[in-house]
């Protein structure tokens, strides 16, 4: 069985359940871009894959420097339950604007 791949090649794999086809492994450019929030000047690292799907990957540092999540935290909320920092959405969106940040899409 020949199964189309997004780059144009054939995958090969048999019909048999038992067997799976072979999968491709993931070949997309993810960017990653850090992004400082001009609130607090956290700083992240963000992949864009469409104007509403954002990739943030925060660290310690950055959980800590932010004022919405150091609020919440000191209100008892655990900070991987906050949903989003409205002033670092701003500052993300800045960057897509400026082209600091490329939409990638997936």
């Amino acid at each position: 069985m020949e199964l189309p791949s997004a780059a144009g090649a054939a995958l090969t794999g048999g019909d048999d359940p038992q067997h799976p086809p072979a999968v491709r492994d993931d070949e997309r450019a993810w960017r990653y871009a850090e992004v400082a929030c001009g609130q607090c000047g956290a700083v992240v690292e963000v992949a864009k894959f469409s104007p509403q799907h954002s990739s943030i990957q925060w660290d310690a540092v950055a959980v800590l420097r932010c004022a919405e999540f150091s609020a919440a935290v000191a209100d008892g909320r655990p900070s991987a339950l906050i949903a989003t920092c409205a002033s670092l959405r701003s500052s993300i969106d800045a960057a897509v604007r400026d082209g600091r940040v490329e939409v990638l899409p997936p």
